[in-house]
């Protein structure tokens, strides 16, 4: 279950979540390296339908561009795609606006130690310990 990504010239899987504006999870879907970005975040939409219907604006990387994807998510749950660019202009690192909020949540799941490599064998299991990840996060920030 590990494919190829051919941009990023790596073998593995990819992890596609759907956060809130506070960086907490919302949905997940772990694939292999070479599906298509676009088609993920469609099954990432999909996941809780009914409860995703109620977004109104998603931030989106580069990778999710295109006329037909932001046509497809309003179709869904009538949200309005934004995509965040990085400048041409300006070289090297620079902070995204929004961007940041999905990075730093996968940090926080990097510190999970099952989740800092990739030892499951299917792709549901991996879902389910990013969850679990998640639910102790928010436990945490609960009994603080």
């Amino acid at each position: 279950m590990y494919g190829f990504d051919g941009g990023k010239k790596i073998k593995g899987r990819k992890r596609h979540i759907l956060v809130d504006s506070q960086g907490l999870i919302l949905a997940v879907v772990v694939t292999e390296a070479n599906a298509p970005e676009r088609l993920l975040a469609l099954a990432c939409l999909m996941e809780d339908i009914e409860e995703l219907s109620q977004l109104e604006l998603i931030w989106v990387d580069g990778g999710y561009t295109g006329n037909n994807f932001a046509r497809v998510v309003g179709q869904l749950c009538n949200a309005r795609v934004e995509v965040i660019k990085r400048s041409d202009d300006f070289g090297g690192f620079q902070v995204l606006p929004r961007r940041w909020v999905v990075e730093r949540t996968f940090s926080w799941l990097v510190n999970s130690r099952r989740l800092s490599l990739d030892y499951e064998l299917l792709p549901e299991v991996s879902e389910a310990f990013i969850y679990t990840a998640m639910i102790r996060i928010m436990l945490r920030r609960l009994a603080a």
